[in-house]
């Protein structure tokens, strides 16, 4: 069989997923509030974005209460661009922490322990399972990411802030994601993850930098080079034309069960 590249497979996942549109036109629901799940990454989530998730599993009836404020209020047309965007981002974290609560008992070390051993891309991967309902519609981690934020919102600093659950992702942010604040919030992002060693390694002559850089190159470069993408944050700046290379991606657990 042949290696299929992870980069395809993002392709992939783009068009299969990008058949989701969940707002709803007639509704009138205001923005909700992100103050539950705001106090539960405070009080479990460290600076460096590591998880707490045996003390989140302590308080899940709050963490259950604020996926069924999600679930019930699908963002409205009238809700910003930010606002619709914060919600999407707040989602897809915190039902993938709802994820790997659902599987503690099994004692994982990584997501990708949940499920079938042999992973199947678009039918059996962690981010394949259907566990949440928004707007009426049953969905997946992927359908949020892929066929929702990628496609309806024109903004590669996602990747800064969408966390999967791994120790190589960007840091999960202790605070959530809010539109007064977003865009701030985002370049926040990028700085923690570019700057974080054991994620990305930059000097002035070299870029060791995350895969998913490389996965997801396509949306950044829509606006900028990967080079320039990463001096921006970066407090080391790389000379131009520096070798770019990439970063072993490591998927233990980014947190104790």
């Amino acid at each position: 069989m042949k290696k299929i590249y992870f980069p395809l497979i993002a392709s992939l996942f783009f068009v299969l997923t990008s058949c989701f549109a969940v707002d709803s036109p007639e509704s009138t629901v205001a923005p909700i509030s992100h103050g539950i799940w705001d106090g539960l990454l405070k009080k479990y989530v460290d600076t460096k974005g590591n998880v707490n998730y045996a003390g989140i599993m302590k308080e899940e009836a709050n963490l259950d209460k604020y996926l069924k404020l999600i679930s019930d209020n699908a963002p409205a047309k009238s809700w910003s661009k930010d606002e619709k965007l914060a919600y999407w981002i707040n989602a897809y974290n915190a039902f993938t922490v709802k994820l790997i609560l659902n599987n503690a008992e099994n004692n994982i070390s990584s997501i990708k322990d949940i499920g079938s051993k042999v992973k199947i891309p678009f039918v059996n991967t962690p981010w394949d399972v259907k566990f949440i309902k928004i707007g009426g519609q049953e969905m997946d981690l992927n359908n949020i990411e892929h066929g929702i934020i990628r496609k309806q919102f024109d903004e590669a600093r996602i990747h800064f802030a969408l966390v999967c659950a791994a120790k190589s992702c960007p840091p999960l942010r202790n605070e959530a994601f809010v539109a007064s604040k977003l865009n701030a919030q985002l370049d926040d992002q990028g700085v923690k993850f570019i700057n974080d060693s054991s994620k990305n390694q930059v000097t002035s002559s070299s870029m060791v930098i995350s895969k998913l850089f490389n996965w997801y190159g396509g949306d950044f470069k829509k606006t900028d080079s990967i080079e320039n993408w990463i001096n921006k944050y970066a407090k080391v700046k790389a000379k131009k034309g520096s070798p770019i290379s990439w970063k072993d991606y490591n998927w233990a657990l980014n947190g104790n069960l």
